[in-house]
């Protein structure tokens, strides 16, 4: 038992962040997404919301400031310039976990899908809206 953790802070979460290096990628998935066929590594949170598994990620691991798109939305198909509430929420958890505004970019749905394939795991949620995906890049912690 661990003291002032999330109870979404689960051993394998929590695994999963610990071994990532700086400039992994780790994906936040709906649960729409075909996650358990694209996962190098797999990491369960049903019943959870997208923006709360972000929030629970971010809330121990920084974003990647030497990149220029550390965090990145699946667009929607047809309106790339449509951002679904979901996805709102994804920007108000990353402008209060890292305590300043990094934009949120976007990406093609199928190119997202190339990239989290790629990525160190995916996190799959039990977020029911659609485009309820994210993309971040771990960063560096700096101690000082």
């Amino acid at each position: 038992m661990l003291k002032n953790l999330s109870p979404l802070h689960t051993p394998e979460l929590l695994h999963t962040l610990a071994s990532m290096g700086h400039g992994d990628d780790l994906a936040i998935v709906d649960a729409h997404f075909p996650a358990v066929s694209m996962a190098k590594r797999l990491v369960r949170l049903d019943g959870v919301d997208a923006p709360a598994a972000l929030a629970a990620c971010l809330r121990l691991i920084p974003l990647d400031t030497f990149v220029d798109d550390p965090a990145l939305r699946m667009q929607v198909v047809h309106d790339p310039d449509q951002i679904p509430e979901v996805q709102q929420q994804f920007q108000k958890v990353i402008d209060e976990e890292e305590g300043q505004h990094w934009p949120l970019a976007k990406m093609e749905r199928h190119a997202f899908y190339e990239r989290a394939k790629q990525a160190f795991a995916i996190v799959v949620t039990g977020e029911l809206r659609p485009y309820g995906c994210v993309l971040i890049k771990k960063g560096v912690v700096l101690n000082g």
